[in-house]
């Protein structure tokens, strides 16, 4: 903890007398970040830092398993998260981020190791879907390493769908102003990864193209003349 003050107070002295001035405007005008990050809570995996933001530029939901759990009634903080940054700040793009040795999808796929934590072992349900699938459509003989690899993968998938089920999000990707990204940082490299909806697959991204899209601005199902009837 003691690190953690020292740093504290050289943000006071270093850092924040260099953009004291971005600071104030902050305070004065609001918020008004462009995008939405889900991401795991894992220590090693900082959004902004990944993302290279500064204050004020993205918005950040962090939880263990870059988890978004599905529309329900009962409140909960994912979901009032993606209600406020959709609704409030009119994000225009949301990212789903998963990584490299995360500790939740290796949990996942022993599930005798979260029984001193049932809180965890109930949050982790809503990634039970990813796990099925590499259970069931991957090699049986798949080693260790690469099935939590894919099931990092899959998970982000996965909750990416569940992002279409909240009101907010759908409502947006019909009107055509939200976009859905998902992402898989390997931490050792420091490669993203991002998920092609069109492909099913994810690429590195490269400087040379545009990032892959997981779901674009999409169109309301029935014909626009059903208004009129």
């Amino acid at each position: 903890m003691a690190d953690i003050f020292d740093a504290a107070l050289r943000f006071q002295g270093e850092v924040f007398s260099k953009d004291k001035a971005l600071y104030q405007r902050l305070a004065r005008d609001g918020q008004s970040p462009k995008a939405l990050v889900i991401s795991c809570a894992d220590s090693r995996v900082a959004p902004e830092h990944i993302t290279q933001a500064g204050p004020g530029e993205i918005f950040v939901c962090r939880n263990a398993g870059n988890i978004v759990p599905p529309f329900a009634q009962m409140n909960g903080g994912v979901s009032s998260a993606i209600e406020y940054a959709v609704v409030a700040l009119g994000v225009a793009d949301i990212v789903v981020c998963g990584h490299s040795e995360c500790g939740a999808m290796k949990a996942l796929r022993h599930p005798a190791s979260l029984d001193p934590m049932p809180n965890v072992k109930a949050w982790l349900k809503h990634a039970s879907a990813a796990q099925s699938i590499v259970c069931e459509a991957y090699p049986p003989d798949i080693d260790e390493a690469e099935a939590c690899r894919a099931l990092s993968m899959e998970n982000v998938v996965v909750q990416i769908n569940h992002l279409r089920t909240h009101p907010s999000v759908a409502a947006k990707l019909a009107r055509g102003e939200v976009r859905l990204h998902g992402w898989y940082f390997e931490i050792e490299t420091g490669t993203i990864f991002a998920y092609d909806g069109e492909t099913g697959r994810f690429e590195p991204i490269h400087g040379d193209r545009p990032a892959p899209v997981a779901v674009g601005p999409a169109r309301p199902a029935a014909p626009l003349s059903i208004a009129a009837e």
